[in-house]
């Protein structure tokens, strides 16, 4: 490779590098597209109907907001009281079951969702799950 730039290559840089015109970044215009709009909630501590409500809400303001990720922190119910309540089974976490089942079973909260599904190790594992945004209209 010539590791001498001709003079016409230098005059050329310097009058792209003088002029006054924007450029597009494309670097950035790919970065904008890659970084998912979402929004993330931890149910650590809710009893169930604080957890519905909440998530009801998030649901709403996120759809309105055009967000289009939610990730829902529900635990794995491994801390949870279950052991004191006779008619709870002791092996399924409350909130993770039911959260979930609250959401589908709402119409109104479902025509906003595309897709629920579980989250990934990095995100939660099975302690965690996706809700996917419907574009609002």
């Amino acid at each position: 490779m010539n590791s001498k730039i001709s003079d016409k290559d230098k005059k050329d840089w310097e009058k792209f590098l003088s002029r006054k015109e924007n450029f597009v970044d494309k670097d950035e215009v790919l970065l904008k597209k890659k970084i998912a709009k979402f929004r993330q909630i931890d149910l650590h501590g809710y009893s169930l109907e604080e957890a519905n409500t909440e998530i009801k809400k998030l649901i709403e303001h996120s759809y309105e907001n055009g967000l289009n990720k939610l990730i829902v922190i529900t635990g794995k119910g491994l801390h949870s009281d279950n052991e004191k309540n006779p008619f709870v089974s002791k092996e399924l976490g409350i909130l993770k079951y039911s959260v979930p089942e609250y959401i589908r079973n709402s119409p109104e909260l479902m025509n906003l969702i595309n897709e629920i599904k579980d989250a990934s190790i990095e995100d939660g594992g099975s302690g965690a799950f996706y809700i996917y945004l419907k574009k609002k209209l």
